[in-house]
């Protein structure tokens, strides 16, 4: 056991080799994801809600952690399979099978890596993922209920958007100093039934959202006739239920850590929706399952990288990415089997840990006893 896990030059070798790709895979997959989810999300936040910039910039480096736990599992799948086929197409691996050194003794550096990294991996999903996202949530939540008010700026308008793309208020302020608005008209067309226009000599942003002094609101049915006048002396629009309400919807569990999850596993809390505990469960074991799929990805990605020497091109990148896309359609249609219950959390966490595994032991095997 101790000559296991001592390093020779040729660990030593390996790994750096591995170190190198594995580096270059977080930055070109975390920045991927980020360009295909994340930023579009904030985007869409930015365009709809009105979101400062700075803010914005502020929740990309909080969801950066919970993308990298994501990215570290590929990034060790690329880096075996990279390195893996540059030493068959630089006719190493011949080498040193001719020299009496077996393929299990190459895998070891880079087995004892992906377990490193798999240790990583739950690290960082249990200690600052859950911290992050909930700051995430927390610092968009604040930003667009506070609607940051435009110091120095006169006669601007801001629009505010429902499902659909539809209008569902419209701002005007004439203008803003001292962190205060003066003149203020508001078209509210969040009820489909009626549409209100609010008019307020000065406003000012609170916690609870925009707060108005001194406002006369005019209610009109939809086919322009008026229902109902008003004045009044101090009133708030709460821009933030809704969008609680649709981070609340998005609660996967992702800003709870292990421990925390364990007790929605007996599924008596009735204080929670049936679908809302499932998913509870389903990450309870996805929280196991992640840091289990770097060690899959480098059984199954090591044969897959192993070469004929006729072959004379470096395949790695083909094959890294085909993985990828075999994992994530088989755990897309585990988790949401899952969700729906037709299969147990368990399962749901781990069915492509499992059909990896098993064909990455088999083809892992195979490769060994020929080479």
């Amino acid at each position: 056991m101790r000559d296991f896990f001592k390093f020779t030059t040729l660990d030593k070798y390996i790994t750096k080799q591995i170190i190198e790709v594995f580096v270059l895979g977080i930055v070109v997959f975390t920045s991927i994801i980020f360009a295909s989810d994340t930023f579009i999300s904030l985007i869409k936040q930015i365009s709809m809600y009105g979101m400062p910039f700075n803010i914005a910039f502020m929740i990309i480096l909080l969801n950066l952690p919970a993308v990298i736990v994501m990215t570290i599992p590929m990034s060790v799948l690329f880096s075996t399979v990279m390195t893996v086929n540059k030493m068959c197409l630089q006719s190493e691996i011949t080498i040193l099978k001719a020299c009496g050194v077996s393929i299990q003794r190459i895998s070891k550096p880079i087995f004892l890596f992906s377990i490193l990294m798999a240790f990583t991996t739950f690290f960082i999903n249990e200690t600052i993922v859950p911290i992050t996202t909930a700051q995430s949530k927390t610092l968009a939540l604040y930003a667009l209920v506070q609607r940051n008010i435009p110091e120095g700026k006169r006669n601007f308008s801001m629009k505010e958007l429902k499902d659909g793309n539809y209008l569902k208020r419209l701002f005007y302020v004439e203008k803003c100093e001292d962190k205060k608005f003066s003149n203020v008209s508001i078209l509210d067309m969040s009820d489909e039934d009626k549409i209100q226009i609010l008019q307020a000599k000065t406003g000012t942003s609170v916690v609870e959202g925009w707060q108005f002094d001194d406002a006369s609101v005019y209610t009109i049915s939809k086919i322009g006739k008026t229902l109902n006048t008003s004045w009044i002396e101090k009133t708030i629009i709460d821009f933030g239920s809704d969008i609680q309400k649709q981070l609340n919807k998005k609660n996967d569990g992702s800003d709870y850590n292990f421990i925390q999850l364990m007790p929605y596993l007996t599924g008596n809390d009735k204080n929670l929706p049936d679908d809302i505990l499932t998913k509870y469960k389903v990450r309870f074991w996805e929280k196991l399952a992640l840091p289990i799929t770097t060690v899959v990805f480098v059984i199954l990605g090591i044969p897959l990288a192993i070469t004929p020497p006729r072959v004379r091109h470096n395949r790695g990148f083909l094959f890294s990415i085909a993985i990828i896309f075999c994992y994530y359609i088989i755990r897309a249609f585990s988790m949401s089997l899952g969700y729906n219950e037709t299969i147990n959390a368990f399962l749901a966490a781990n069915l492509p840990n499992i059909i990896l595994g098993i064909l990455g032991y088999y083809l892992y095997k195979n490769k060994a006893e020929k080479i």
